[in-house]
């Protein structure tokens, strides 16, 4: 295997080279990530994103994960779109609290051009509100990508959710090469992607080195890479299946180990801590920091999963001695 290459990304990764680095004596590869993040980014530094959930509940995918889905009954009633002048109230309480990037989510299986005026309305009043815009609102076309760009849509998340290999086990309603499609829209329309997966599902080692993979042979990396750790939820399949047989969750050690690979393979991007942190204990979220993550989701709420307080994230980054990136003071202000 190849040395990391610590200034420019590779996009002709193999899944034995991404394997290999998997299996890295841990002292070793955690020491080899921290040197690739140090090459491009301030290790003191962490982006600070929040996600509201602006349409909640009834998506026709069966992502067997989501509590969203309409195809399994966890007990989340189905909402409308939330007006713009809500979703801008939000923002503006997010901005004032210190996030960097707002992200807003609709539970849905691909966006419908009847919904673009409200979502471009809503785009471009976060966006002057000097917020970094993000959106996750299923499969676009073509069209729908540039006009969510022409709005002011900073990035759009689409992520793959994990390994080809897997995929069939996680979701059948749509395949991985529309996923591929999507981000491809998204590039084509000179947005920035955010793209990445869950972990913790029942996969194997393989798996997750096959997620990793694809994000890196990708014709541009992702600008954000979310890796999330499985929140299971009861009345969906996956989550029964492990909170029945709770080893199947990935243990703490592999998961900086993907964090870790993430940063190796995909050097320049922002690798964020998501879905999962509010179970992380604080050890292993410096953990993962050291091993490269420096971004995270904060707001106490991640679409309907959720994160730690702003008070334990303030505490967290005191003692760490991390700051949000770009500014020069502590978290707490």
């Amino acid at each position: 295997m190849r040395p990391a290459n610590l200034s420019l990304p590779r996009h002709d990764w193999t899944l034995p080279e991404v394997e290999a680095l998997f299996d890295l004596p841990f002292m070793e590869l955690v020491f080899q990530a921290a040197s690739v993040h140090r090459a491009g980014f301030d290790p003191s530094e962490v982006q600070l994103s929040q996600l509201l959930s602006v349409k909640t509940g009834g998506c026709a995918e069966n992502c067997g994960y989501c509590s969203q889905s309409a195809h399994f009954k966890t007990g989340l009633k189905a909402e409308k779109l939330m007006a713009a002048d809500d979703v801008v109230a939000k923002a503006k309480a997010a901005r004032d609290g210190g996030a960097q990037r707002f992200c807003m989510g609709a539970a849905w299986r691909e966006l419908k051009d009847r919904d673009l005026p409200k979502l471009t309305e809503m785009i471009g009043e976060v966006k002057a509100l000097g917020l970094e815009t993000c959106a996750t609102l299923g499969m676009l076309t073509a069209d729908q990508a540039k006009a969510l760009k022409a709005a002011g849509l900073d990035y759009y998340n689409h992520n793959l959710d994990t390994g080809p290999d897997y995929y069939k086990d996680v979701v059948t309603t749509r395949t991985y090469q529309e996923r591929l499609d999507t981000l491809a829209h998204v590039r084509d329309a000179g947005m920035s992607t955010c793209c990445g997966g869950i972990v913790g599902m029942g996969e194997q080692r393989r798996d997750r080195a096959g997620l990793l993979h694809q994000l890196a042979t990708l014709p541009a990396h992702p600008d954000s890479l979310p890796i999330n750790g499985l929140v299971p939820v009861s009345g969906t399949p996956l989550g029964d299946r492990i909170l029945a047989d709770g080893d199947k969750q990935i243990d703490s050690i592999e998961f900086v180990r993907t964090i870790a690979v993430a940063r190796i393979v995909c050097p320049r991007s922002m690798v964020r801590l998501s879905a999962g942190r509010e179970g992380m204990s604080r050890e292993l979220q410096a953990q993962c920091f050291m091993a490269g993550a420096n971004s995270i989701f904060v707001g106490g709420k991640l679409l309907t999963t959720p994160l730690p307080g702003m008070d334990e994230d303030s505490k967290l980054f005191q003692d760490l001695d991390l700051r949000p990136m770009g500014q020069p003071m502590s978290l707490a202000g």
